[in-house]
């Protein structure tokens, strides 16, 4: 059976270890390429400028600060993402509260499912 994802370019940004090795190892099984882990807002930078990218999953606070100036970036160019918070759903900012969360703790199947609905690909 062919991965749901196969070929799909995804940026993980999470300072947690455990976390980031989490989701790294889910989205490979579901034939990603991953784009990172990057631990911080000044790491991730760079690639969310210029990367070829197709989703982004974007921890709200990571060592060097919260992650939605690479928010704002993705959506200009277009890609899709998530905030990840253990702070719960919706912790956006003011005006943005159009922009997808999830909860932390999360469970991988239902994550893979969102993903999979925010790119149009059948799961």
């Amino acid at each position: 059976m062919t991965p749901r994802l196969s070929g799909k370019r995804v940026m993980i940004v999470d300072d947690e270890p455990m976390i980031a090795l989490l989701l790294g190892s889910a989205l490979e099984d579901e034939g990603c390429l991953l784009v990172g882990p990057f631990t911080g807002v000044a790491a991730a930078r760079d690639a969310a400028h210029n990367e070829t990218l197709d989703f982004a999953l974007l921890d709200v606070n990571v060592a060097d600060g919260k992650v939605y100036p690479i928010a704002e970036t993705l959506e200009a160019r277009g890609i899709p993402f998530m905030l990840l918070s253990g702070y719960g759903d919706g912790d956006v900012p003011a005006g943005r509260e159009h922009w997808p969360t999830a909860a932390k703790p999360f469970s991988i199947e239902p994550m893979i499912g969102r993903i999979c609905a925010a790119l149009g690909v059948a799961c």
